[in-house]
């Protein structure tokens, strides 16, 4: 299975009167820790829009388990447990300092063209593992 890590700073903006990172911005942080696995494996984001194939959310499930606060660097291990010709599904663990689990999400992914229709990914990605 492809595994990759990522590190992001919670910032003020991002959090509620509390200090606590607001639970959207989990969703956000799955996005750019996503976007960088897939950027390992020499292709962007853009590159694959530019060919025609658009990755868009079908499902997504957060488990929260401890706060997250103002300033805490955070890594997120995103893994690609599934594809299939159609979709690609990730398990995100999201760590703060001394390994302090902070929540466990999933995303599947479709991929579509332009229009929205369901379309197969390109073989190469179908096939990280």
């Amino acid at each position: 299975m492809l595994t990759g890590e990522t590190q992001i700073r919670v910032r003020y903006a991002e959090t509620d009167r509390m200090g606590l990172l607001h639970h959207a911005n989990y969703l956000v942080y799955f996005e750019q820790a996503r976007t960088e696995l897939l950027r390992t494996s020499g292709v962007s984001s853009k590159d694959l829009e530019d060919q025609g194939f658009y990755l868009v959310i079908a499902k997504v499930e957060i488990k929260y388990k401890s706060p997250a606060h103002y300033d805490d660097l955070l890594t997120i291990r995103t893994t690609v447990v599934r594809t299939t010709p159609v979709r690609l599904e990730h398990k995100y663990e999201v760590f703060r300092e001394a390994g302090v689990l902070v929540c466990e999400g999933s995303t599947t992914l479709a991929c579509v063209d332009a229009a929205g229709k369901l379309q197969a990914m390109p073989e190469w990605l179908t096939a990280v593992k």
